[in-house]
């Protein structure tokens, strides 16, 4: 998770909102990146979608099924569908999304029945950490 919270840090640097995503196999780290909405001029940049992306190139696969994602902020829907349909293992995030989180803030997605793919996951480490980069950062917009 130090390594999303670095990517994170990252973002906020480009004025991105600080959201770190690192997707990992085994050990070795596949994809690590963050937010780019605003740089990248598209709606669907978001830390774990281009994380995703990364991976599926680099292991030659859109199945990430024995991979675990690592993101500073609890996921949307539009990267809950596309965690679900990357088959991923296990999902762990920092800080939990009150706003907008699909995974246990608003809806619980990754726990419904209709899905055929169960994926583990677990909010709240290094929260704290998260909460911060995110409150700096909007502090300094305002």
């Amino acid at each position: 998770m130090q390594e999303a919270l670095n990517a994170a840090t990252l973002a906020a640097e480009r004025n991105e909102v600080p959201i770190g995503a690192v997707l990992v196999q085994g050990d070795q780290i596949i994809a690590k990146t963050h937010n780019a909405p605003i740089s990248m001029k598209d709606p669907s940049a978001h830390a774990e979608i281009i994380a995703l992306r990364q991976a599926a190139q680099k292991l030659d696969n859109y199945r990430l099924s024995n991979c675990s994602l690592y993101v500073t902020l609890e996921p949307c829907c539009m990267c809950v569908g596309a965690i679900i349909h990357a088959r991923i293992a296990r999902l762990v995030y920092a800080a939990f999304d009150q706003k907008m989180g699909c995974v246990s803030s608003q809806l619980q997605l990754l726990d419904q029945p209709f899905f055929n793919h169960r994926i583990e996951h677990a909010g709240g480490l290094h929260e704290e950490s998260a909460v911060m980069l995110l409150r700096h950062f909007f502090a300094t917009k305002r």
